[in-house]
C-alpha cells in the first residue's frame, strides 16, 4: 500500500527537477578598456567617495593594464613643505576591478563595498 506522503514528496521531486536555477556568474578581476576623462572623472569621483570625500588622484593609466588600485594618503604639509602630523601611520588604501556579468564594478578591499562604474568599460584580466 502507498503512503500518501511519499507520493506527496515523489510528485514534489519531479516538480522541482523540471526548475532551473539560475546562478550569476562570478566576478572575474577585470582591467579598464577605452579610458576617457569621463571614465576617469568617475573613477576618481568613485575612489574619493570610499575615502570619506578626501582628495584623490589618480592616473590616466589605473586600472587599464592591472585589476588592482593602490591608493596612498595624502600626507599634510605646511607651507614649507614639513608634513604636519610627524609619521604617517595610514595605510594605503587597495581597490580591485572586477567584471560582474555585463558591469564592472571596483570593489574596496578593506570595507568590501562595491561600486558599479557606470561609464565604464571592461574585459576580464
Amino acid at each position: 500500500m502507498r503512503r500518501p506522503a511519499s507520493a506527496a514528496i515523489v510528485a514534489a521531486t519531479l516538480t522541482l527537477s523540471g526548475c532551473v536555477l539560475r546562478v550569476a556568474p562570478p566576478d572575474v578581476p577585470a582591467v579598464l578598456t577605452n579610458p576617457t576623462g569621463r571614465r576617469h572623472a568617475e573613477l576618481a569621483e568613485v575612489v574619493s567617495r570610499a575615502m570619506n570625500g578626501g582628495p584623490v588622484t589618480i592616473a590616466d593609466s589605473a586600472l587599464t593594464s592591472d585589476d588592482v588600485l593602490i591608493v596612498d594618503r595624502v600626507v599634510r604639509r605646511d607651507a614649507r613643505g614639513v608634513e604636519l602630523n610627524g609619521r604617517e601611520l595610514g595605510r594605503p588604501e587597495h581597490f580591485r576591478l572586477v567584471k560582474s556579468g555585463s558591469r564592472c564594478v571596483l570593489v574596496h578591499e578593506r570595507t568590501g563595498r562595491h561600486w558599479t562604474l557606470r561609464s565604464a568599460t571592461c574585459a576580464p584580466r
